[in-house]
């Protein structure tokens, strides 16, 4: 469920009409929902009340502050993959003790500035970053808590560009040798080992395969305390999925999930992690855009927006797919006709859909794109030298502008020409 419904034939954000903000912003914009972010947050807490938890928003899936302070103000932790998305939680006054630092390649200076600044744990993904992060603890005088990204060699059935618990992937330890990297974690100064981590995949749309992940994961806890080690958290990472099309085929919902890990791995006696990022703020965005043209083909017809692969680079990158739907409602009967939606960027890839049945549209119409709030602007680019667009946070009956477009005098200004050109 979210919060962007018609009314009185026009497409609102929570209730302000989107026409409203593209008056006031231009378009393209990204838009937030408070209420659909603060829904889908409270559903994976209740999900999880039978166990200790903390539930860790990725903040890779959408960055900004405002939406990080909204989260971090109902208690969720970070879970950040760089320093920068570090300084960013910290911004938002999320306290070093619900910061998780996860992440293939942390640098000594990521690592000095998360233990200076306060963290609840590194999630160490390889041996030479465990014995890197043990150098920089003990040159501080101060103690990592750890734990060990394990690869359990589960098959997560989602792109492959997004699934990382494979044994091929770049991701975490071989399971088979996570004893032996404990064992050296445990002998290295200035490490506590306080857990166990595990991530599969982005966009899950079934339970089995974190089911059988995490089944490995209830067997190599004891197997680690029986070897002395104090296993105490279990971090599960996130990765379920979000519908993006509105068919009945959906995704499990969060009861389910919790029902499962109460189920795999509630006899441990564990505090339980989690990393949503996707099912948090994926459907709480939207990105709304503007007809620049419709162009009439050999053998279709185009849709050009004034959006493109920049702003939304998932339907180039992954050939994803996202709802498309005119702000101004269609009325009751009207006939759909096939547009192929593009931006004008100089790319053929420059493409949201093919074929896609919409309602006649014309120039200065306006589409929303739905499900766009994860891995939407974060992954934007100003390629083409077009500039990162607007996002705007609803609440109620009142939006603001929590991320200005710049201006062509910022984007240039960023530049410095030698003084020998």
């Amino acid at each position: 469920m979210d919060h962007f419904l018609y009314r009185n034939g026009s497409l609102h954000a929570e209730d302000v009409a989107l026409t409203e903000i593209a008056a006031s912003v231009g378009t393209p914009f990204y838009c937030y929902s408070a209420a659909t972010l603060t829904r889908h947050y409270a559903l994976f807490t209740e999900a999880l009340n039978p166990l200790p938890h903390l539930v860790c928003f990725a903040i890779k899936s959408l960055s900004n502050l405002a939406v990080l302070k909204l989260l971090g103000d109902l208690g969720a932790g970070m879970d950040v993959v760089s320093g920068g998305e570090y300084r960013r939680a910290r911004a938002a006054g999320v306290p070093g003790d619900r910061i998780v630092f996860s992440g293939v390649g942390k640098t000594r200076d990521e690592m000095r500035l998360a233990l200076q600044g306060g963290i609840r744990q590194f999630n160490v993904e390889s041996e030479p970053e465990l014995r890197a992060l043990s150098q920089v603890a003990t040159e501080l005088g101060l103690t990592a808590p750890i734990a060990l990204r394990v690869n359990p060699d589960v098959d997560a059935r989602t792109h492959e560009k997004i699934a990382t618990g494979k044994k091929e992937n770049k991701f975490g330890i071989p399971i088979s040798r996570a004893p032996q990297v404990y064992a050296e974690a445990a002998r290295l100064p200035g490490l506590q080992v306080v857990g166990i981590d595990v991530h599969i995949g982005s966009q899950l749309t079934e339970l089995e395969p974190f089911e059988q992940a995490f089944q490995k994961i209830a067997d190599l806890t004891q197997t680690l305390r029986a070897q002395g080690h104090d296993i105490r958290r279990l971090d599960l990472g996130g990765g379920l999925g979000i519908p993006y099309t509105r068919s009945n085929e959906a995704p499990p919902l969060p009861l389910d999930y919790g029902a499962m890990i109460q189920r795999t791995l509630g006899h441990l006696g564990c505090e339980i992690e989690i990393e949503p990022g996707r099912l948090i703020s994926g459907n709480a965005g939207v990105l709304v855009a503007g007809v620049i043209y419709v162009k009439q083909g050999e053998d279709r017809d185009f849709l050009i927006l004034d959006a493109a692969m920049n702003d939304l680079a998932r339907p180039s990158m992954y050939g994803a797919h996202h709802d498309i739907l005119p702000v101004t409602e269609a009325p009751p009967g009207t006939e759909m006709q096939p547009y192929d939606v593009v931006g004008p960027v100089c790319e053929t890839g420059d493409s949201f859909a093919k074929g896609r049945a919409l309602p006649p549209l014309a120039e200065g119409d306006l589409v929303a794109f739905r499900s766009a709030g994860a891995y939407g602007a974060v992954m934007a680019s100003e390629y083409n030298s077009r500039p990162l667009i607007p996002e705007v946070l609803v609440q109620g009956d009142h939006y603001a502008v929590i991320r200005a477009r710049p201006t062509f005098d910022e984007i240039l200004n960023r530049d410095t020409i030698p003084e020998w050109l």
